[in-house]
């Protein structure tokens, strides 16, 4: 699917509100909202004590947003040096109907690029369904115990969290803190270990009503500057092209892990990654970029 989406921003002094096209994976890559989050970064802020939270011992979050809101990050804050880091973030997509597809023989899953960025020693993060945890245990205990990644939270059933999100089966209200926390559950299941305290929404949809009702989970919303466009995408370049347009010193990318649905991802990895090296930039994790702007 394919449509406009108002994102936050997190700067170290200013909250911007800006709009992205892109295209989504399942209604996975855009998104709507209306935040206004905090406005500098934690760096010493101690991993969270709700339950639905990924437990971790070193990543940051941010504080939270007017009004006690979730805050939301969306890239890093310019960096007047002009520090060249990015960090490219990976969609492990599953809806929580799915599983019928999946014993037909889809696969919501590709370890191949998951191989291919720890062969050119690339750090990510990994926003992951539980219902993807569920179906691929073993791939989700290698990525989430492996140091090169970490892994967020991308709720458990891949429902959205608020209505008229492209088309995704609305979370029912009252449930959507429950279904973070049966994500994490799942994880734990599966002996992902490298968790932080971050959370995608599914369409990267949500409000402030969102926000205020997860925010006891005391987690960091991360949404993205870049669409990488590969959702369904046939042409490799295409995506590698829409990518390297896009980035810019502290940018997050959006892309994502399913074969099925994004196909061409890990071919177009082969040229984003040399020529974003090439470029002088140097790849981070999330919570590399949140914890880089807490510093400013």
């Amino acid at each position: 699917m394919i449509g406009y989406f108002p994102f936050v921003t997190i700067t170290a002094r200013k909250l911007f509100t800006v709009v992205l096209l892109g295209a989504t994976l399942a209604g996975c890559g855009t998104g709507q909202a209306s935040h206004s989050g905090a406005a500098k970064a934690s760096p010493s802020v101690p991993a969270p004590s709700g339950a639905g939270a990924p437990k971790t011992q070193a990543a940051p979050v941010l504080p939270p947003g007017p009004g006690g809101l979730t805050p939301v990050f969306e890239a890093a804050p310019k960096n007047p040096r002009g520090e060249k880091v990015v960090a490219l973030t990976f969609d492990a997509d599953m809806t929580a109907d799915q599983g019928p597809r999946a014993a037909g023989g889809e696969r919501f899953d590709n370890p191949g690029l998951i191989a291919d960025l720890k062969k050119m020693k690339v750090p990510a993060t990994v926003f992951m369904t539980g219902r993807w945890a569920e179906e691929y245990p073993a791939e989700a205990r290698a990525i989430g115990t492996d140091p090169a990644f970490e892994v967020g939270n991308h709720s458990y059933s891949h429902y959205a969290f608020k209505s008229d999100c492209y088309g995704l089966p609305v979370v029912d209200k009252g449930a959507m803190r429950a279904d973070v926390e049966k994500a994490t559950a799942q994880f734990k299941k599966a002996g992902v270990v490298n968790t932080v305290p971050y959370f995608r929404f599914p369409g990267g949809c949500y409000d402030d009503a969102v926000l205020r009702d997860l925010a006891p989970l005391k987690m960091t919303a991360v949404q993205w500057d870049v669409v990488s466009g590969d959702a369904f995408a046939k042409d490799a370049d295409a995506v590698a092209e829409q990518v390297l347009a896009g980035v810019r010193p502290g940018s997050l990318v959006v892309m994502h892990c399913t074969r099925s649905a994004a196909p061409v991802t890990e071919t177009a990895l082969q040229r984003i990654v040399p020529e974003l090296r090439k470029r002088g930039y140097r790849f981070v994790k999330v919570s590399d970029l949140i914890r880089g702007a807490a510093r400013r």
